[in-house]
This record gives structure tokens, sequence and C-alpha cells, in this order.
């Protein structure tokens, strides 16, 4: 077991405390951020550098051992979170649903104004996080993963790119808008080295070759 394995016990707490911060979100003015913004493109490659390659395994995997969309303050959950987050000028009810707003999916360049048309993307999927190391870990670890807004793991996309992407790597999907994809990579990157999780041959290739262009 890799040293950095003491990153992901610390994770349960730091997405805990990133959690709780995100909470005061509601009480501010709507927002327009996205993504939060991820390693630089040097700092990538030195991660990506250190990641341990190996085959995917998926034996067991079932999403319901990932709790996601938790409750975050009051009615809001983890998504309705998201929604505020990413959109500009969303207005919620009582119940925390979005029922106006509008949504920029950078992944297409897409904008939305149905909540019920944006999806919000584990950026590194459940699935992927549990075939490269994830099935070892505690419910609450991967609680934390699935529920991450401190790390950029968590983005409102339109919702059938989200459904065509799937559980995929970045060797067998990238988001259509090419400009987007250094920024795509990173975050990617970022996520794996936090969680301590593995790269398959293939994953690693492809990411290389994205960073080098960015």
């Amino acid at each position: 077991m890799r040293k950095v394995y003491a990153r992901r016990r610390l994770s349960v707490l730091a997405g805990i405390t990133g959690l709780i911060a995100m909470a005061g979100l509601f009480n501010g003015p709507s927002a327009s951020a996205a993504l939060p913004t991820p390693i630089s493109a040097s700092t990538a490659r030195s991660y990506l550098a250190t990641l341990t390659v190996a085959a995917e395994d998926r034996t067991g995997y079932d999403r319901d051992l990932f709790p996601h969309w938790i409750t975050i303050s009051g009615a809001c959950n983890t998504r309705e979170t998201v929604l505020k987050r990413d959109g500009t000028n969303v207005v919620t009810n009582s119940s925390c649903a979005a029922t106006s707003g509008s949504w920029f999916s950078p992944y297409d360049g897409a904008t939305w104004t149905a909540a019920s048309d944006v999806d919000i993307d584990h950026l590194v999927p459940l699935a992927e996080a549990w075939d490269s190391g994830a099935s070892e870990w505690t419910t609450s670890e991967r609680q934390a993963l699935a529920n991450d807004l401190t790390r950029p793991q968590l983005i409102a996309v339109t919702d059938n790119v989200n459904q065509s992407k799937g559980d995929q790597d970045p060797a067998e999907w990238m988001p259509s808008v090419t400009s987007y994809r250094c920024t795509y990579v990173r975050a990617w990157v970022q996520v794996k080295y936090y969680y301590d999780l593995s790269v398959d041959s293939a994953e690693k290739s492809a990411l290389t070759s994205y960073l080098a262009n960015c």
C-alpha cells in the first residue's frame, strides 16, 4: 500500500468540512461558479507519474455502496448544492428544488434553463473509482468521494451527455468541447491522486497525451 493511502483516510474529515462550508452557499447570492479549479497541468503531470498502474476489477460493484446526494443544509442535498453553485440566477423553493435559473454545460457547450435537463456528473465515475481501489474503502470513504464539493469531482452538465459518458475513463470518453479537455484531465488526475486511486495502462496513456498539450 502506498504511503499516500493516508490521504484517503483524511478525505472523510476533509469531505465533511467541505460539505459544511458549502452549506453557507444557500445564504448568499446566486452563484455562477462551476467546477472547483483543478491543479495545474504541471502538477497533474507530476501526480500522474506517482499513480499506481493496475488492471481494473469491477467485481461486487453496486452504486448504492457510494451513498450520494446526502443532506448538506436543511432540505438541500448534494445535487441541489451543485445546481446552485454551477448555475446562474438559480431560484429554489422551500424544498430546495431549483425552480428557475440557467446552467452552462462545459462538456458540450449547451445552456439549459430547466434543472431537469441537467445531471450532476461524478467526474471520476463511481464505478471507475470502485474499479481502481474504492472497493477496499469504508462506506464513509465512498460517501466522501460521492459528495465531494471540495475537489473538482462534481459538475452540472447536460443530462444525456453525462449518460453517454457513463463510467468511461479518458481513454474511452472526453468532453466534445476540446477547449475543456485540459481542465477535465487535470481534475481527473487530482481526484485520483487525492483518493489514492490507480489508473489502468490505457487511461494513463490517454492522460499523459492530453496533459502534454495543456
